[in-house]
C-alpha cells in the first residue's frame, strides 16, 4: 500500500472511530513504524483535517464555523481567567503561539474548550510540568479561537479587551500572522499532501 492511500485509510479509521484511535494500534495495522504514523497524521493535518492528539489516541475535532486568532498579553495569574473567559462564551482555545526575535514562530497545540480542561491546563503548568509559552516574550502571545459563529468571537473579542488581555501587534507582525493564520483556518485544499518518500 503507498503511504496516499495508507493516509486516505488512516483518517477514515479516525472519523468512523467512536474512541481515540492509538497511534501504535495503526502501526500495526498498517505494518509501518510508529514514527511513520506520526508523520502521516502530519500531512494529514496540513491538508486541512482537524486530527487531535490525545493520550489516549487520535480524535477529529468538531468542525467550528468561525476562527480567529487573538493577540493577548496577561501575567501568569490571570491565566485561568484569560482562558475561562474564552470558553465561557463558547470559544475553543485551539493553540498558543509566540513570535520571538531568535527562535521564530512557536506553537503549542491546546484544544482548551471547557473550565475542566482550563484546570487540567492549569495543574500541568502549576505541577512544573511545563510553562507558557508567554513567559519567553514578555507575556504576549496569539491564541487561534474557533466558534459556531463570527459573532461568537466578536464576543469574546470584546470580553477579553475588557479585561484588558487583549493586544496590539507589533509593526509587521499582523501581517505575517495574518497570511500564515488566514492558510491554517481557510487551507487552500483537503487533499492530503504526499510525504517526500512517497514521491
Amino acid at each position: 500500500m503507498d503511504g496516499s492511500k495508507r493516509r486516505e485509510e488512516i483518517l477514515d479509521r479516525i472519523q468512523r472511530s467512536s474512541a481515540p484511535v492509538p497511534a501504535k494500534d495503526l502501526a500495526a495495522l498498517f505494518q509501518v513504524s510508529r514514527q511513520v504514523i506520526v508523520q502521516d497524521i502530519a500531512l494529514i493535518r496540513a491538508a486541512g483535517y482537524g486530527v487531535i492528539a490525545t493520550n489516549r489516541g487520535y480524535i477529529l475535532s468538531s468542525p467550528a464555523s468561525a476562527g480567529r486568532v487573538f493577540k493577548v498579553q496577561h501575567t501568569d495569574e490571570q491565566l485561568e481567567d484569560e482562558l475561562c473567559a474564552i470558553v465561557d462564551l463558547g470559544g475553543t482555545v485551539e493553540n498558543v503561539m509566540v513570535s520571538h526575535r531568535v527562535y521564530g514562530r512557536l506553537e503549542a497545540e491546546l484544544h482548551i474548550s471547557s473550565r475542566r480542561q482550563v484546570a487540567e491546563f492549569l495543574k500541568d503548568i502549576r505541577s512544573g510540568k511545563s510553562s507558557p509559552l508567554k513567559n519567553i516574550t514578555s507575556g504576549y502571545h496569539y491564541h487561534r479561537v474557533t466558534a459556531d459563529s463570527e459573532k461568537t468571537l466578536d464576543l469574546i473579542g470584546e470580553e477579553l479587551k475588557k479585561r484588558g488581555y487583549l493586544a496590539g501587534p507589533k509593526e509587521g507582525e499582523e501581517e505575517a500572522y495574518g497570511e500564515a493564520e488566514h492558510a491554517l483556518l481557510h487551507g487552500a485544499g483537503r487533499e492530503i499532501p504526499d510525504a517526500p518518500q512517497d514521491r
